[in-house]
């Protein structure tokens, strides 16, 4: 039976048993309006009930997924590992490619907006153990920095691409510390820069005056896509302080610091 036959039956008895007589044609067209109208936010209801439960279920899978990252087949410190999840969970990103940097590893490692791994890298660190810079460093010639403030800085940064003072392309990750990522400055041959990237170990990887020097192909193909653009957020691990305290994962990320033009190279 069709539903519009169902509702005419529905108001010829609704209205034998209400008026207690039957109704011709005319007036049973009218109850049958009236019940149409009564129905048919129920039905509505009932259909918007069943979309939002369907999104509850569907929202809650893709906030499920997203609390771990994927590191794929590489093997991260357990630092790092916790670090990348807790930018899954919290979205801390803001949905960007982002950059870890692994200070005791020597490594890095380049994430979609979905916290998926895309590649990693053997990098050139600081030659001094430290996580906070030098106040003022930035603004010194390189042949005054001494041994002891060669650090790479730990932290939460906004970086982005610019120039240094060569008029070469760079990541800014603290301009204010002269800090940048880099393709792998290999003008001084006694420094074996090439040859440190390559080694098995960590190490031999501490060897530049704060910067990260990344392997030129790898800058090419993971690095300046990913800022290319637009900033994107580079966090580094520190070398002797906890993440909880350099990160506040425990209650939010750290203040963002600021990016700027050019600075020498390091």
């Amino acid at each position: 039976m069709r539903p519009i036959e169902s509702l005419r039956l529905s108001a010829a008895a609704l209205a034998r048993s209400v008026l207690g007589f039957p109704v011709n044609r005319a007036h049973r067209n009218v109850l049958v309006v009236v019940l149409l109208a009564m129905a048919l936010p129920s039905k509505v209801l009932a259909d918007r009930h069943a979309r939002n439960a369907d999104w509850e279920v569907a929202r809650v899978s893709v906030s499920a997924g997203s609390l771990a990252a994927d590191f794929g087949a590489a093997t991260p410190s357990a630092d790092a590992k916790r670090l990348v999840d807790w930018v899954a969970a919290t979205k801390d990103s803001g949905g960007k490619t982002f950059v870890i940097i692994d200070k005791r590893s020597a490594l890095v490692y380049v994430f979609n907006g979905q916290a998926r791994l895309l590649a990693t890298s053997p990098v050139l660190l600081g030659a001094a153990l430290g996580d906070q810079d030098v106040p003022g460093i930035g603004d010194r010639p390189i042949a005054l920095v001494r041994p002891e403030e060669r650090i790479t800085p730990a932290g939460r940064f906004v970086a982005e691409r610019g120039r240094n003072a060569r008029g070469e392309d760079v990541v800014w990750v603290d301009y204010n510390a002269a800090v940048s990522m880099h393709r792998v400055v290999t003008s001084n041959a006694a420094e074996r820069r090439l040859e440190r990237l390559a080694s098995p170990t960590a190490v031999d990887n501490r060897i530049s005056y704060g910067c990260i020097n990344v392997p030129v192909a790898f800058y090419e193909s993971y690095i300046r896509p990913a800022f290319a653009r637009h900033s994107g957020i580079v966090y580094i691990l520190p070398d002797v302080t906890s993440i909880e305290h350099v990160f506040g994962i425990d209650g939010g990320p750290v203040a963002q610091k600021p990016v700027a033009e050019n600075a020498v190279v390091r």
